[in-house]
């Protein structure tokens, strides 16, 4: 008995072992989380997982999270807002109502008041609501603003079939993607950032790494369609056009978003630099 006990150690210590190595850079946090049983510790451990990148073990008796990530990737603030975003509440964010109600009644740990809610949700819980904001939470400041520039810059470079200045411009892209503070983002577009991230960053990337037009016209036209899906789930601070070439992919079609009402393609430029429409315009 005592052998297999020591046994049981060993492969435990072995698969944590395992996991954190897979996580580079791994640093490991402690954190109080609120919960009650198991269902809680299964909930709060599957929000905070993403693979290479972070996990979680949760205490049902402590309370306790030990929370393991990559802070290149990502950061302890983004994980516990994901992990609200699930339904519970933590020391930095309180869960928005809706996720909370999905909750088992046993899940459903006493809470803050409403108003202390509402600060949390949208604010690191240290952001006192006297305290002077910065300049990118200021109201009507957007926290998408520099990847979207950046994307613009990217599709002109494309219409005007300059695969060097496209490649220029998505290092760029690359950087306004890194640089993203989640905690800024509203729940709608932190739900989808989570979604489109490594694939707006792949994109970004391949468009970086080649200066060859074909190429790089084929990666932005996923590019496209995870920008598109972003700026739907928050109101932009221009007017956005979502526009659509019918030729491109041989036939299939491809879409772009642009800053102005005027079709310019970037997916064939001067060959048929008006070839498209507006489908739909976001504001």
């Amino acid at each position: 008995m005592k052998s297999l006990k020591i046994g049981m150690a060993i492969m435990l210590l072995l698969a944590s072992f395992l996991s954190q190595a897979a996580i580079k850079n791994a640093v490991t946090e402690q954190v109080k989380i609120p919960g009650a049983c198991s269902m809680c510790k299964d909930g709060i451990e599957a929000a905070a997982f993403q693979k290479n990148t972070s996990e979680a073990s949760w205490d049902v008796s402590t309370k306790v999270a030990s929370i393991t990530y990559d802070p290149k990737k990502t950061s302890v603030d983004a994980i516990l807002k994901k992990i609200a975003l699930a339904g519970y509440d933590n020391q930095q964010y309180l869960a928005p109502d809706d996720a909370y109600a999905k909750l088992t009644d046993c899940c459903r740990t006493a809470r803050a008041g409403k108003k202390e809610a509402q600060v949390a949700k949208n604010a690191p819980a240290h952001h006192q609501e006297s305290a002077p904001a910065s300049p990118v939470e200021t109201a009507g400041s957007d926290p998408l603003k520099p990847v979207l520039e950046a994307y613009f810059s990217v599709k002109d470079a494309l219409v005007n079939s300059d695969g060097k200045a496209a490649s220029a411009q998505a290092a760029v892209l690359v950087k306004a993607i890194k640089a993203v503070k989640m905690g800024q983002l509203s729940t709608e577009q932190h739900t989808v950032w989570m979604k489109v991230m490594k694939d707006l960053d792949l994109d970004a990337e391949h468009i970086e790494e080649t200066k060859e037009v074909s190429h790089q016209r084929d990666h932005f036209t996923s590019l496209s369609e995870n920008m598109y899906k972003l700026i739907k789930a928050g109101k932009p601070s221009e007017t956005v056009y979502y526009q659509h070439c019918p030729m491109f992919n041989d036939g299939k079609g491809a879409n772009w978003l642009s800053k102005i009402p005027a079709v310019k393609n970037p997916y064939y430029g001067a060959q048929m630099l008006s070839c498209g429409k507006t489908t739909e315009t976001i504001k």
